[in-house]
């Protein structure tokens, strides 16, 4: 019998993640890191959330996981994103106590049952017939488990770079090992090198702010979990500004640009294209006269300012030069300088959607190690991975969400179907069915998974019965209340919203909120209804949206029937005739899961697919 049932390697958020949800599900678990202290570290961006990242938290929280709630506990601010446009790009972002954030997930762990918290380094991937059997660590003891869950971030091979000066070692300087990252490929797996960075961080009280633009948050009541029933008073949170880069900074950074590691040849990876560096953006948005940062505290025990969209890898004393050049920055002083950081992460093409390895039995992996950024998407790859780890233990089926379901499943079908070849990001624009996949309805469209899966409570999932009873309900009496131009109260109200009234007899509660302007919270205050704005808001969407949700519903059942078809890692793509050779090559390479991640697949043709439809009804390709 194995120590452990499952290992998660790596205190980052996709490994507490992982680790929590394998302990709460009564596994007998370790979690192994270089330091305890590391665990829920920040390393770059003190911020939680963000267009798609955010929603996706919220759905980390209808499945029962941590970060939503460290996330609401710890907020020097919240800020509702996107509120003046449509509800599928709304967005929660809150600016956080990475400190405080890192000693709250430290005592979660170190206080979870069925936890066991480890420091130690993890040097080699033990298998036997290519399935897993534990890790051996550096001071070569040995740890067996059932389960191996991979969650090293930026720490395999790490190298960090400022300029020519090239350092082995992960965030800060910490410990890396190149001896893992040997160790899977040595058991079949295709690694890949990326690059990433930090920008500077500043002292706080040498910045003059009154040449910055004030960013304050959303006087709302703003969660990301439904578990929270207070956060930090509006009069209270801190505030984040901006400013702008100048040509005099442009001009330093153009006349160095061979400094740079980027473009020096020191950076062998390829970094992020949605967040590059200072020197990155200037060479590919040359007609840009200036690029916005935003300066955001890091912690409140903490004098430090966090210049967000200013990473670089220049010399310090270019850093120097530059960052006087901001507006507000002439007499600051830099706390940290900004660094790159190179790594290896796993082509995520070689894991199936449940998160195990199409490679190595019973290894799973998550969050940066599979090509991703973001503690967002690492937290939510880790929740899955951790969920499905135990599934397999207990010879369940795993979870896996759709395109139409979860942000994280935009994120698993992309990473699985497309794989990366630079850090990915998720994005709205990713999901094509992001009108269905919104902040307001998360809980609505996971709880009942997270409920079955065991991570989400009795009381909770009443809770939420509860409370979807009385949406309904609310929805129902609009549209059994007829409102009469003619009661003083509605017609002010309509006329002041600029309606005309003079021809308008009763109309249903239902009816008028459709209209532009009209709102439920106005109509519930005429019928003397009890105050729930959260609950007023999320009618106003399922009845001025309705058209459009079901449209996208349709669309996406239309879909539905080629996911029901399964493919596999034994499909044999030879006894299939008139596939095209691209797409041939494509799908035996990838493996898709079904037919409806065949389809997304680039090179994988519709005429493909249609072939593939046939020999399947045919009984062609399944092994004897």
């Amino acid at each position: 019998m194995s120590e452990f049932d499952i290992i998660v390697i790596g205190g980052g958020h996709a490994g507490i993640e992982a680790a929590l949800a394998s302990a709460r599900l009564g596994k007998r678990t370790m979690l192994l890191t270089l330091s305890i202290d590391n665990i829920g570290k920040m390393p770059c961006n003190p911020s939680v959330g963000g267009p798609a990242k955010g929603i996706v938290v919220r759905e980390i929280d209808a499945l029962g996981g941590q970060m939503p709630v460290t996330a609401d506990r710890t907020a020097l601010q919240f800020k509702m994103l996107n509120s003046a446009k449509g509800p599928g790009v709304r967005a929660l972002r809150v600016q956080s106590d990475k400190i405080a954030y890192s000693k709250m997930m430290q005592y979660v762990c170190l206080h979870c049952e069925n936890l066991t918290v480890k420091e130690g380094m993890a040097v080699e991937l033990c298998t036997e017939n290519q399935t897993v059997t534990g890790v051996k660590l550096k001071d070569g003891s040995f740890i067996s488990s059932e389960i191996v869950i991979l969650t090293t971030g930026t720490y395999m091979a790490g190298v960090n770079m400022i300029s020519d000066e090239v350092k082995k070692g992960g965030p800060d300087l910490e410990e890396t090992t190149e001896d893992l990252s040997a160790s899977l490929r040595n058991n079949g797996l295709r690694t890949f090198r990326l690059k990433t960075g930090t920008p500077p961080r500043v002292l706080t009280n040498t910045i003059d702010f009154s040449k910055t633009k004030y960013e304050p948050g959303t006087d709302a009541f703003l969660r990301f979990s439904e578990t929270t029933t207070s956060i930090r008073p509006f009069a209270e949170q801190v505030p984040c500004y901006m400013t702008y880069t100048t040509a005099e900074t442009h001009e330093i950074i153009m006349n160095n640009l061979h400094r740079s590691s980027m473009y020096s040849g020191v950076v062998k990876g390829v970094g992020p294209r949605y967040c590059p560096s200072i020197e990155d953006k200037l060479v590919r948005f040359k007609d840009k006269p200036r690029h916005l940062l935003f300066l955001e505290p890091e912690s409140l025990t903490m004098d430090t300012t966090y210049v967000q969209g200013f990473s670089t890898s220049l010399p310090r004393d270019v850093q120097e030069e530059m960052i006087h050049t901001l507006p507000g920055f002439e007499h600051c002083r830099i706390k940290k300088y900004a660094y790159a950081i190179e790594y290896d992460a796993i082509d995520p093409i070689q894991m199936k959607p449940s998160y195990e390895s199409k490679i190595i039995r019973n290894l799973f992996t998550a969050g940066q190690v599979n090509g991703t950024s973001g503690y967002e998407e690492a937290a939510g790859q880790g929740i899955m991975a951790g969920i499905n780890a135990c599934r397999k233990l207990d010879g369940k089926s795993p979870v896996i969400f759709q395109r139409d379901e979860a942000y994280i499943g935009v994120l698993t079908d992309d990473l699985t179907t497309k794989g990366t070849l630079e850090p990915y990001r998720l994005l709205t624009s990713r999901a094509e069915y992001r009108l269905l996949l919104r902040h307001d309805n998360a809980e609505q469209r996971l709880i009942r998974t997270g409920y079955e899966t065991g991570l989400i409570s009795e009381r909770r999932y009443e809770d939420y019965l509860k409370k979807e009873e009385r949406l309904q309900q609310t929805i129902s009496l609009l549209g059994n209340t007829l409102f009469h131009p003619d009661d003083p109260q509605i017609k002010d109200y309509l006329e002041a919203c600029g309606y005309d009234t003079s021809e308008h007899r009763g109309i249903s509660g239902r009816d008028l909120v459709k209209r532009p302007k009209i709102k439920t919270e106005d109509l519930m205050r005429v019928l003397d209804e009890d105050e729930d704005p959260e609950l007023y808001e999320k009618c106003d969407i399922e009845i001025k949206y309705e058209g459009y949700i079901q449209k996208a519903r349709r669309e996406a059942d239309k879909l539905k029937g080629l996911e029901t078809i399964p493919l596999g890692m034994d499909f044999n793509y030879d006894e299939v005739d008139n596939l095209s050779l691209e797409g041939r090559q494509k799908l035996m390479k990838y493996r898709p899961e079904t037919l409806g991640q065949a389809s997304r697949i680039s090179g994988v043709n519709p005429a493909d697919i249609a072939v593939l439809s046939i020999a399947i009804r045919q009984g062609k390709g399944r092994p004897a």
